[in-house]
């Protein structure tokens, strides 16, 4: 068996082109349809098709957002652990300190590369994660993600 593709800040984005591509244009789709028909021929029964349309939206937004709150607290308890075996002591004091963002970014630094960069992203208040995620040299795979 092959190894899988290294990652990278450009290869390491979740994308499922069935959901992603594929049903947001069905639901875009029925959206603009219901639009179209409350506007010519506007009916009650039209009127709850263009509800339940916004309705399904709803439900494909919030589909993808809750794995991923829930996703990021179980990356922010690993990477605690993870940062309490790998960085010095002084950073290991610090812990409490990185936001979640930070955390979630810091989890592609490879175990070498982890104490350095930490440092780097309080000392120098990096906050948003694709800075972080760009300053990463050396991937961690992570391929169990949302």
């Amino acid at each position: 068996m092959s190894e899988p593709t290294p990652q990278n800040y450009a290869k390491h984005a979740r994308y499922v082109p069935m959901y992603h591509l594929v049903l947001a244009a069905i639901l875009l789709a029925n959206l603009g349809w219901s639009i179209r028909r409350v506007i010519k021929w506007p009916t009650v029964g039209d009127g709850m098709t263009l509800l339940l349309a916004f309705g399904l939206l709803i439900v494909f937004a919030y589909g993808r957002a809750f794995p991923i709150t829930v996703q990021d607290r179980v990356i922010r308890l690993e990477e605690r652990l993870r940062m309490e075996r790998l960085l010095p002591a002084d950073l290991k004091a610090r812990i409490g300190e990185f936001t979640l963002d930070q955390i979630v970014a810091l989890r592609f630094a490879g175990d070498e590369e982890l104490p350095d960069l930490a440092r780097k992203v309080l000392t120098e208040g990096i906050t948003k994660r694709r800075d972080i995620k760009r300053l990463v040299k050396t991937w961690r795979r992570d391929d169990l993600r949302v």
